[in-house]
């Protein structure tokens, strides 16, 4: 990764893109993310730039999120036409690459994939999925402190909780699901039960 591709460049452009909570929330993923890298024995360096790009398209209005995608030509589904907050780690992932000048397709698979997560994710995806769940200013989501000693314990089964726990809340909710977050749970639930077997 090249040196340019690195904290401070970033944190100046995005405190101009994010609102105050959203940038607060960005360094302390960067900053989880950086903590669970050291655990796992992941690059750090890749960790900290994914964090703090991994909402850099968060507050772009849903109408210009659906504009630009339809300009760039991504992909978008039903759900997230129907919910276009959904689409900021989509264009996240785009904007990290031409906005932002990262190369590294390892960082942008994971601001990619942190919103609903995939079947047999990379470990910095898995990462950065878990760092956004429990970076310090989180405070509403459910069994949050059980998740936090998890996380530093075994990361996939963390992935787990934080996938039951999401899905749940949405059921609740009535909010849509998104199809890729009940398939990325279905792997990890059946990952789980295998090493259980084991």
């Amino acid at each position: 990764m090249a040196k340019d591709e690195f904290f401070p460049n970033y944190q100046k452009k995005l405190k101009k893109e994010l609102d105050a909570d959203r940038y607060e929330h960005t360094i302390g993923v960067a900053y989880t993310a950086a903590a669970l890298a050291m655990r796992y024995e992941a690059n750090i360096q890749q960790a900290q730039v994914a964090g703090l790009l991994h909402d850099c398209a968060k507050c772009i209005p849903n109408s210009k999120k659906i504009a630009l995608c339809e300009k760039y030509n991504i992909n978008m589904s039903e759900i997230e036409l129907k919910n276009p907050f959904l689409l900021h780690a989509k264009l996240g992932a785009f904007l990290a690459m031409h906005k932002y000048g990262v190369s590294d397709k390892e960082i942008t698979s994971a601001i990619l994939n942190h919103t609903t997560g995939k079947p047999n994710m990379s470990l910095l995806d898995k990462i950065i999925f878990v760092a956004d769940y429990i970076e310090p200013q989180r405070k509403k989501q459910p069994n949050l402190a059980e998740v936090r000693k998890l996380a530093f314990v075994d990361l996939d089964k963390a992935m787990l909780r934080i996938l039951e726990d999401t899905l749940n809340f949405l059921k609740v909710s009535s909010g849509d699901i998104d199809p890729m977050t009940e398939k990325t749970y279905q792997y990890y639930k059946e990952l789980a039960d295998k090493s259980e077997e084991n």
